[in-house]
């Protein structure tokens, strides 16, 4: 991957935005924006962004179940079991 392949200007963006969407949806590489020399922006397909969003989410709930281990924030297997059942059977009432 040539990174200075994905990074172009606003005005090449404006120029040539067809081509621009075309290269982001083949290659499934995101495209840097810059603007007066500094980066602005980034372009993504779609599908990519899904599955970043996706990965992000699941990386969250890993850091948060990590932190409720940390601090003694957790049910055994069987509780768990145990008070979904009993839930359950409440709402059965």
């Amino acid at each position: 991957m040539n990174i200075s392949t994905d990074i172009k200007p606003v005005t090449y963006l404006k120029a040539k935005a067809a081509d621009l969407l075309k290269q982001i949806n083949e290659t499934h590489r995101p495209v840097i924006i810059t603007q007066n020399g500094e980066p602005r922006a980034v372009l993504q397909d779609p599908k990519s962004y899904e599955n970043m969003r996706n990965a992000i989410g699941m990386l969250k709930l890993i850091s948060q179940g990590e932190g409720d281990i940390r601090n003694g924030r957790v049910k055994s297997q069987e509780n768990v079991f145990k008070d979904i059942e009993i839930s359950l059977k409440e709402k059965l009432k």
